[in-house]
């Protein structure tokens, strides 16, 4: 990872063919747009106990994170991140998802994956995400 490169991941949470996203809060770059639930990566967690986390924390999911999907470099102002997509399951009965950080939530299917305006991170994500909804 590069010198001022922050490590984020992301999870395509897919039910009944369609893939959760979720939509920032106003401030912040990418106010308002729509994105893969997740976070930031912790000095010393793994990708993957890293994204549980994280869904856990922001939304009240318990996932089993699957495999790698795709991952972007993408500058914002004075920061950069890699942002990493890996697939995700429940793994115990659906309670959530339940907002804590974000202003909505959608299930997008294939056709619906371009409806929405996504933060630039994570728009060529979105081709690896449709390989996983029917």
């Amino acid at each position: 990872m590069a010198a001022g490169e922050i490590r984020v991941v992301c999870g395509a949470l897919v039910r009944e063919g369609r893939v959760l996203a979720v939509r920032r809060g106003p401030g912040g770059s990418a106010a308002f747009c729509w994105e893969l639930p997740g976070g930031k990566v912790e000095p010393g967690e793994d990708d993957r106990v890293a994204l549980a986390r994280e869904l856990g924390e922001e939304l009240h999911l318990d996932v089993s994170v699957g495999a790698y999907l795709e991952e972007n470099v993408h500058p914002y102002p004075g920061v950069q991140v890699r942002l990493v997509a890996y697939a995700c399951r429940d793994r115990e009965a659906v309670v959530g998802p339940q907002l804590t950080e974000h202003t909505a939530l959608r299930w997008l299917g294939r056709d619906e994956l371009h409806s929405v305006e996504w933060a630039p991170a994570d728009v060529p994500l979105l081709d690896a995400v449709a390989i996983l909804l029917r």
